[in-house]
């Protein structure tokens, strides 16, 4: 199945973006997703950012795998900044779709920060994170560095990936409430009534390619 995507970023609209995610062989990554596959993804994000800036249609056909929806989250990085974060909680369409959407969103319509220029573009570093289905949990069942978050209530909603608290040093309460704050709720939201739920993410970026 070829895909083609708006030649331009202001023609762009991406579906239900949330701001802020074989072949059987010895070579397989740990995890899902096989490092040919984890290099196809990332060849995706890049080339549906330039292929707006150029502009020029995108067109390519994946492997059944990565046509399978799911949920993911893509974040850009610039000399070590982040330089945007879009992604769909729910699989909202196929990954590889996802990622090329979501790898656009977060280049043009993260509100946060200005487009990425074609200066930038090629310097970009390109972080994947993509979701299992989000699950009811406990809040005594979270693991640090294991769960992403999701947490909702009368009509507000809030996430955080797995990787969050781990890079700010969170312990579990924390994780929490800061997961309450990003939904514009009280940090004390999880102990009163707000919903709660689970999700693991695969994540892998650039920067493992490079290594």
């Amino acid at each position: 199945m070829a895909m083609s995507l708006p030649p331009s970023n202001s023609a762009y609209t991406p579906t239900q973006p949330n701001l802020a995610a074989p072949g059987e062989s010895s070579t397989r990554a740990p995890g899902e997703f096989s490092p040919q596959e984890r290099a196809l993804l990332l060849g995706i994000a890049h080339e549906s950012i330039l292929s707006a800036l150029e502009p020029r249609a995108l067109s390519l056909t994946p492997p059944p795998h990565l046509a399978e929806s799911r949920g993911v989250f893509t974040s850009l990085h610039l000399r070590g900044e982040l330089r945007g974060c879009v992604g769909y909680v729910l699989a909202a369409c196929p990954l590889y779709r996802a990622v090329a959407e979501t790898a656009r969103a977060a280049a043009f319509d993260d509100t946060r920060f200005p487009p990425v220029t074609k200066e930038e573009a090629p310097h970009l570093e390109i972080e994947l994170s993509i979701l299992s289905r989000p699950e009811a949990i406990r809040p005594e069942e979270v693991e640090i560095g294991r769960h992403g978050l999701l947490v909702s209530q009368s009509g507000h909603r809030g996430l955080l990936l797995p990787q969050v608290p781990v890079e700010h040093g969170w312990n579990r309460e924390t994780f929490l409430e800061q997961t309450c704050y990003k939904a514009g709720l009280p940090p004390d939201a999880w102990r009163k009534g707000a919903v709660l739920e689970a999700f693991t993410a695969e994540i892998f970026g650039d920067k493992e390619r490079a290594g």
